[in-house]
């Protein structure tokens, strides 16, 4: 049983019930202990009465009924005196049955002495089928004997059990009279025995011995059973036994002992029936003198044990209340002031504290000792423990102030780190973009490029310190930007971009205001799903219009992640936490959380079919509207700023975008295709397209003979004309490939192109270039 969660007052009420429960079951025990032999003494005589007196008479008639049954059996008639005899012993018989069938004595008797007597009116059952035998003359006087001793013995036993009063001096004197008993009973054996030998004139083989062995255990028991008898019983017994009956009963016995073990014994039989029947006669008045002197020893004895019992009863059951009532007012108190404590600590944890906290993140100042004020709980140890909790709560208050305070600055040098990160960036962006403007050679176009893919990757993490400062970043949108250029716009920010692939993506739009952040968010999970996943993977990107936003998915094909951790995951996506720079382990999923709870955009993780991980990005619907019409030339002569800035995210030209079947579902029977994650600079068009309009840039070098230019030639300036001119070219061009494309003509491979020194191109370099963005394009 786990008692920690207890309340207090459940645990002081267990304190306070568990002694007194013990206390009052021990009380209860020790009466009940007590009370049961007083019971039992007092029942003593109900045993005596319904089962001992009952009993004894039931034993003397079966004893008669034995010696005439041996008798009969003896000569070669039936004897009269024994029907008579039976009828004695019926009605002996059916008297004990009626007294140990009563509620009384079952209910002052225990298991063992029920027992008994069960087993006693069981041995009495076959008297009918036993007095059968001996009539038909089925069993000899052997037989006869042992059938009736039968009977007997199981009625001493009964007698036996009866020795279960709690007094050992009681115990002892009933024991002892059931074995003078038993002694009598051996002595009715010997005389059943003589009396068929006397019939006969002559013992019957094995007699003569069982004769002697009775009168051996007859002696024998009754040596036992003297010895245990009170001194004044004892006394009363040797007197018995020196009266003229037992002697001469005694030395009779001797004679029998000392006979022919073959011929009839010369005994007087009269005078051995005359002390016979005088020392049975005495010794069961001396018998039931002592029993009827024991039940009344009893009641005294009883009465003695009843009254210690109420005076300890009495005073445990005061022991008892006066624990009890110690119990409960020391529990009511020590209750009180520890429920005074807890509502103090718990009114500082979740009200006060959580208070300070939120006005310090507000900029309001806070008075600490206003705020953790003292509090009296008294001298003793509770007092001390409120006093310390007094400290603990003006600290935790002065710890907060500082806690805030400390992340309040760090934000601080956060966003201050960031601003001038950022605007060191957008400066080395802009020098690059008029570094690449001026550069002709391919392989210096593509170090250039990569240059600024780095500068682009760096520009996203410091927009990650401007989040994690809990600030907003500074690129946004007017106008809604297509989601295939948002997913763009967030591969040219991943450094394994070209692993990334756009599989089916469905039109929509997504409105100005939060292209940047989508952009941003998208750009973490992607850069998660490349670095988790092996080198030689792909992962893919697809969007579907629901009917309650817009879900973009993110897969991958790695090892996954386990079940805890993800659902761990989804619950950082889901609520984002506090930023704690102690748990930097995760910080895109920070951001990620982050920036999807600015626009209610919902971010989870599943688990993909191919054992990687899905990151599924839902748009809100207000977010989402439908995608905007191309425009070919609008946006190279007329185009707005956000359509400048977007074409140099998403690394396209600024001709107006077309969508092609293996992006769109517009065409169902379209195998579905990857866009090309780095599109190429415009130059013009490949007749043969790749379905997507969009013209394919031929690496190649110039002539040989033609000299690069060194760190002193500046650019020369270009005519207005003459930038016209290819613009107008480049548009024409970018046209009429969209237009074969449209055709359905079939793709053309480019053709081969060699160096100045005429060996092919190095297979290694990238085929296509994406197109540098200009200075105007930045994102501010």
């Amino acid at each position: 049983m786990n008692t920690r969660d207890w309340p207090i007052r459940s645990k002081l009420t267990a304190l306070v019930i568990a002694p007194v429960s013990a206390l009052l079951a021990l009380w209860i025990f020790a009466t009940t202990l007590t009370f049961g032999p007083a019971l039992d003494l007092l029942s003593a005589r109900t045993l005596l009465y319904d089962l001992g007196r009952p009993g004894e008479t039931v034993v003397a008639e079966l004893q008669r009924e034995r010696r005439l049954s041996v008798v009969q059996l003896a000569g070669d008639g039936a004897l009269p005196a024994l029907a008579e005899q039976r009828r004695r012993t019926d009605v002996a018989v059916a008297e004990l049955r009626d007294r140990v069938s009563g509620e009384r004595l079952r209910d002052a008797a225990d298991d063992l002495l029920d027992a008994r007597v069960d087993r006693l009116l069981g041995a009495l059952d076959a008297l009918p089928a036993g007095r059968g035998f001996i009539d038909r003359r089925a069993v000899d006087r052997t037989g006869a004997i042992g059938l009736y001793s039968g009977m007997v013995g199981a009625a001493f036993q009964a007698f036996s059990a009866m020795a279960t009063l709690p007094a050992d001096d009681l115990n002892r004197q009933v024991l002892a009279l059931t074995a003078l008993g038993r002694s009598r009973e051996l002595l009715g054996q010997a005389d059943a025995l003589l009396a068929g030998v006397l019939v006969t004139g002559r013992f019957a083989e094995g007699e003569h011995a069982q004769l002697v062995q009775t009168i051996g255990n007859q002696r024998f028991l009754v040596e036992s059973a003297v010895a245990d008898l009170p001194a004044d019983d004892r006394a009363a017994y040797q007197r018995l036994a020196e009266s003229d009956d037992f002697a001469r009963l005694r030395a009779l016995q001797d004679t029998l002992v000392r006979a022919d073990p073959v011929r009839a014994p010369a005994v007087d039989v009269r005078a051995w029936q005359a002390s016979q029947d005088a020392v049975q006669r005495r010794l069961r008045d001396f018998e039931l003198t002592q029993a009827d002197g024991l039940a009344e020893r009893t009641v005294p004895v009883a009465v003695g044990i009843l009254v210690r019992l109420g005076a300890a009863g009495v005073l445990g059951l005061a022991a008892v209340v006066v624990s009890v009532v110690v119990s409960l007012r020391v529990g009511r108190s020590l209750a009180q002031r520890l429920s005074g404590v807890r509502t103090a600590a718990l009114e500082m944890a979740e009200q006060r504290l959580p208070d300070v906290v939120t006005r310090l993140r507000r900029g309001e100042d806070v008075d600490v000792a206003r705020e953790a004020p003292s509090l009296e709980y008294g001298r003793d140890e509770i007092g001390q423990v409120g006093h310390a909790f007094n400290e603990v709560g003006r600290t935790a208050v002065r710890a907060a102030v500082d806690e805030v305070s400390l992340r309040r600055g760090l934000n601080e040098v956060f966003l201050n780190i960031a601003r001038r990160s950022q605007g060191l960036v957008h400066r080395q962006l802009a020098l690059l973009d008029r570094m690449e403007r001026r550069v002709e050679d391919p392989d210096e176009l593509a170090e250039l490029f990569r240059v600024d893919h780095l500068a682009t990757r760096l520009r996203r993490h410091a927009e990650d310190l401007v989040i994690l400062a809990g600030a907003a970043p500074g690129r946004g949108w007017r106008n809604p930007v297509a989601m295939v250029d948002l997913v763009r716009g967030a591969i040219s920010e991943v450094e394994s971009y070209d692993r990334v692939d756009i599989a089916d993506m469905q039109p929509a739009a997504t409105v100005g205001r939060a292209v940047g952040d989508i952009i941003h968010l998208l750009a973490e999970l992607m850069e998660n799903a490349t670095a988790f996943s092996p080198p030689g993977t792909r992962v893919a990107v697809r969007g579907q219009s629901l009917p309650n936003g817009y879900a973009l998915e993110i897969t991958d094909q790695g090892l996954g992640m386990s079940a805890p951790a993800m659902e761990e995951a989804n619950e950082r996506l889901s609520t984002p936490p506090e930023f704690d720079p102690a748990d930097s382990a995760r910080l895109g999923l920070f951001v990620v959380a982050r920036l999807a709870a600015r626009h209610g955009v919902r971010v989870q993780l599943r688990r993909a079919a191919q054992g990687g991980v899905t990151a599924v990005v839902l748009i809100p619907p207000d977010l989402v509207t439908t995608e905007p019409p191309p425009g070919p030339s609008a946006t190279m002569r007329d185009g707005s700023a956000d359509d400048q800035r977007m074409a140099k995210v998403t690394r396209l030209s600024t001709l107006p975008r077309t969508r092609s079947p293996r992006i769109t579902r517009e065409r169902v029977d379209a195998p579905t295709a990857v866009v090309p994650l780095v599109p190429s600079r415009a130059v013009p068009a490949d007749p043969s397209g790749e379905g997507d309009g969009l013209p394919r840039r031929v690496r190649r070098r110039g002539p040989a003979a033609r000299p690069r230019p060194t760190a002193q030639d500046a650019p020369a300036p270009r005519a207005p004309e003459e930038a016209r001119r290819l613009m107008s070219a480049l548009q024409s061009g970018t046209a009429r490939g969209r237009r074969d494309a449209a055709a359905g003509g079939a793709p053309v491979p480019p053709p081969t192109t060699t160096t100045a020194a005429g060996r092919p191109p190095d297979p290694d370099a990238p085929a296509a270039l994406p197109q540098p963005p200009t200075a105007t394009e930045r994102d501010v």
